[in-house]
């Protein structure tokens, strides 16, 4: 039997690893009820690295409702991770259909004058997006957050990959399930010349609710690759998914190979990004059974 491996983003962060495991494991399991299956592996087999406190340290100790308060209200973050965050937002809420007017409504007239190049503008944003989609406005500035310090501080990127990196064992075949920044760590891990895995083939990749398209995303990841050890990738989003704008498709997200898209994903969760929205998806839990099922 294969091995599975679970590769979280924005957890809650009052849980442990442990307990953030069960969750994926029940929420997928509901999808297996859906399709009348039954999860086929002990909870040995399946394996979830976890840098949930790796998570914390990045947003400075904070819990994840005062550190959106900090990002929505508070000063601009380094000005490495600002251009990555103000690229994703700015992206994010032109998709949305945020208007320069509704930005402008959020902001006082000096912030106004100093124009749309400063973190006050970005804030704006965060606050009028929210008022056209509710409850993304937390959502959006922490999984920004986690993005731009996880591409622009190489020391967290290394130490969430290392441990990501050891959950995967030479010689057994693995089944990848990642979600929302853990899909940018999976695929890093994956096409990196250290994550290479001369003994182990990933039959299945699958991303969940992935920002890997964003441009401010995308064109940090240069090169593209399709992972070589990987047999089949399998992309799902739900369509108000804020984080997930785009499918991986050749005109968004070009490796050179074909990615499986299921766009049609009804995440019930309160912002449509939540993982157990994504596992519970009877096409999504099915797809993951095939892959650690087939001969």
């Amino acid at each position: 039997m294969r091995q599975l491996i679970f590769v979280h983003g924005r957890s809650q962060q009052d849980k442990d690893g442990a307990v953030l495991k069960k969750q994926w494991i029940e929420a997928w399991e509901k999808g297996l009820q859906a399709n009348g299956l039954r999860n086929p592996l002990s909870e040995g087999d399946i394996r979830f690295p976890y840098y949930g406190n790796t998570l914390i340290d990045m947003l400075g100790g904070k819990s994840s409702d005062e550190a959106a308060e900090v990002i929505v209200k508070g000063p601009a973050p380094a000005a490495a991770e600002q251009a990555v965050m103000r690229e994703m937002i700015a992206e994010i809420a032109a998709h949305e259909g945020v208007a320069e007017m509704d930005i402008r409504a959020q902001l006082s007239e000096d912030v106004i004058e100093m124009g749309p190049a400063n973190w006050g503008w970005v804030q704006g944003i965060l606050t009028a997006l929210d008022g056209i989609r509710p409850l993304s406005k937390a959502i959006v500035s922490l999984v920004t957050a986690d993005v731009a310090k996880y591409l622009t501080h190489p020391d967290t990127r290394k130490k969430i990959d290392d441990g990501v990196r050891s959950a995967i064992q030479p010689g057994e075949d693995a089944v990848i399930v990642s979600h929302s920044l853990g899909t940018v760590v999976a695929y890093s891990v994956l096409t990196s010349r250290t994550g290479a895995f001369p003994d182990t083939k990933v039959p299945l990749f699958v991303t969940l609710g992935s920002p890997l398209a964003v441009n401010a995303v995308r064109s940090r990841l240069r090169p593209h690759g399709f992972p070589p050890m990987v047999g089949s990738w399998y992309n799902a989003m739900d369509p108000d998914d804020v984080v997930a704008l785009y499918p991986l498709i050749p005109k968004h997200f070009n490796t050179g190979k074909s990615i499986d898209n299921h766009e049609r994903v009804d995440n019930w969760t309160d912002n449509q990004h939540g993982i157990v929205g994504y596992l519970d998806d009877k096409e999504v839990a099915k797809r993951i059974y095939d892959a650690l099922t087939a001969p």
